[in-house]
């Protein structure tokens, strides 16, 4: 049980992930060890080998995203998203976290919510997706997205099966990936890490990207 819990928390936390393959490596050095440590060690070695080779999202460059609608909340206030309606006023940035309040999940909004004006500026929008209940969202639209930007609520898991967005071996919380739906709904950027450092800088990149190529 208590190895099941430390997997989940590192997948949630991926920097505890270097932490721990430092650790692991310093203690294998020593030669007098029990079986019991050892097992520890092995198991944390296996949890460090999953995160640096994370799951490959099947939408691809080119792929049609599929339309959906979902509750979600900006700044406390929920309202009935939907993607169509969003794609005609520019490309979406679609990511999905795994659960609201986590380290990295925290870690994420807060760099999506510095960067909102940027996003703003290429035209994009952006909203966050997690199997979170609407009434959690309402406070971590709040206080971790800062009102600058809307997440919303999967509690079926229904819109992550159709991003193929869905943890492996933990099927009810969503990996970490980030989509860039261009506005004719064809996705223009995929970007799956554990790490939450990266999301904001590739999907921007891509909105950037876009809009450069509009203009000529």
């Amino acid at each position: 049980m208590r190895s099941g819990a430390a997997a989940f928390s590192v997948m949630l936390f991926p920097s505890v992930a270097t932490d721990m393959a430092r650790a692991t490596s310093t203690a294998m050095v020593c030669k007098q060890r029990g079986p019991e440590m050892r097992f520890h060690l092995a198991a944390m070695a296996l949890v460090t080998m999953f995160l640096a080779a994370p799951a490959d999202a099947a939408l691809k460059t080119g792929a049609a995203a599929p339309e959906f609608s979902a509750r979600a909340s900006l700044g406390g206030k929920e309202f009935d998203f939907s993607l169509a309606d969003a794609l005609k006023k520019g490309p979406v940035v679609l990511y999905f976290y795994p659960a609201a309040f986590t380290r990295g999940c925290t870690l994420e909004a807060h760099l999506f919510a510095e960067a909102m004006d940027e996003f703003a500026a290429q035209g994009a929008s952006v909203i966050g997706m997690s199997g979170d209940d609407i009434e959690t969202l309402n406070r971590f639209s709040t206080s971790e997205c800062r009102g600058k930007f809307p997440v919303a609520s999967d509690a079926d898991r229904k819109i992550m099966q159709a991003y193929d967005a869905v943890m492996p071996h933990r099927p009810e919380y969503a990996n970490r990936i980030s989509y860039v739906i261009a506005p004719d709904g064809r996705v223009i950027l995929e970007h799956t890490s554990p790490d939450a450092h990266g999301h904001v800088e590739k999907t921007l990149e891509a909105v950037k990207k876009w809009k450069s190529g509009q203009a000529n």
